[in-house]
């Protein structure tokens, strides 16, 4: 049976639904210009966890858990699940935690940089410039013959774990209900001010989360994969997904009025444009060499990709790392700690991009 979100008119569709989605998220409670932030929401979780103590961002984000479910309905329902692992997992790992470096340096992901600009932050310019001038570096890697070698088969049970582990936070979720006015219920923290402590309710976090999760498996919707295909090959397929995902995002955040044109107080934003640019120049490259941006990457881990599930794990530990040590920005701007992780990340990915070459 044909694919149909796989069409030109399905990938649309599908960006059309995401930016609609991610307005009402932002409508029904999530924080302003981070209807869904990838990069954000798995930073929330990491504190929700305990992994680090930034107590304005610690929310176990239900989006998340239906990103990777909602992809592994899809591609059981589609017989397209398949347990896979490939090589370099270390590799994949520091890609994922520097990708989430320069993400909290610009402070989002290529998704909250299309709504970011679609709720009329201009701050998001420079950080989707530094984005295509990533991918564009990793490009010239792709073209160079690097490559972190071909995946194969693996047990089943292999490509069941990523999703468990969603499964298990969910549980988690139900049975450790925030409780007003406390930063703790059991085992997990709420944030109780800040961006962690802004959030749509649960069950319609996690229904939105599937479906985008479902329908970003079967459309294969990713960020730098449409920069990098109509830079390598001339292909406009996925980048029709994101302009009609900010088309959408921008009509429905004038609809709700939520819309705010400028530079400056924008919310969960700084206005240093040097490392906005340069967050996402690192992100950007990282995803590349990675081989799919953040979203990407949990879609793919739904659907039994070990490889993916490896990089998001990195970004784990990255979110981690970038609020235990400082790294992370704020609407003040980038940290100096923050600008020295940039340029160790910047170098670490050139080099593996240089040294895992084929032909090096």
């Amino acid at each position: 049976m044909k694919n149909l979100f796989a069409t030109k008119k399905g990938i649309v569709g599908v960006g059309v639904v995401i930016g609609i989605l991610a307005s009402l998220l932002q409508l029904w409670g999530n924080p302003a210009n981070m209807g869904i932030c990838v990069a954000c929401f798995v930073r929330d979780m990491t504190g929700a966890l305990g992994l680090h103590r930034a107590g304005v961002v610690q929310y176990l984000r239900p989006e998340i858990m239906g990103f990777v479910l909602g992809s592994f309905i899809a591609a059981y329902a589609f017989k397209e699940f398949k347990s896979r692992v490939g090589s370099a997992p270390l590799v994949r790992f520091i890609l994922g935690f520097f990708a989430m470096i320069g993400a909290l340096i610009f402070l989002g992901c290529p998704w909250r940089a299309i709504l970011r600009l679609a709720g009329g932050d201009l701050n998001a310019i420079l950080g989707l410039l530094g984005l295509a001038v990533g991918i564009w570096v990793g490009t010239l890697f792709l073209k160079s013959g690097y490559n972190l070698g071909s995946s194969h088969n693996t047990y089943t049970s292999v490509g069941w774990i990523f999703p468990v582990v969603m499964v298990s936070f969910l549980v988690l979720l139900f049975f450790n209900p925030m409780i007003s006015g406390q930063a703790q219920s059991g085992v997990l923290f709420y944030s109780l001010e800040g961006p962690g402590s802004m959030h749509a309710p649960l069950l319609i976090s996690l229904g939105i989360g599937l479906v985008i999760g479902f329908i970003a498996q079967r459309s294969r919707f990713c960020t730098m994969g449409a920069i990098r295909d109509v830079i390598l090959f001339k292909q406009t397929h996925l980048l029709m997904g994101l302009i009609s995902m900010a088309v959408a995002a921008f009509i429905m955040n004038l609809v709700l009025s939520q819309f705010k044109l400028g530079f400056a107080e924008q919310p969960i934003a700084h206005t240093m444009h040097i490392w906005n640019f340069a967050g996402m120049v690192l992100a950007g490259l990282a995803f590349t060499l990675a081989g799919g941006c953040p979203g990407r990457q949990l879609f793919l881990s739904g659907e039994g990709d070990g490889d993916a599930a490896v990089f998001v794990i990195g970004m784990i530990v990255g979110a981690g790392f970038a609020h235990n040590f400082g790294l992370a920005s704020s609407g003040a701007g980038a940290t100096s700690a923050g600008i020295i992780a940039l340029f160790i990340g910047l170098v670490s990915c050139l080099l593996i991009g240089f040294t895992m070459r084929e032909n090096f």
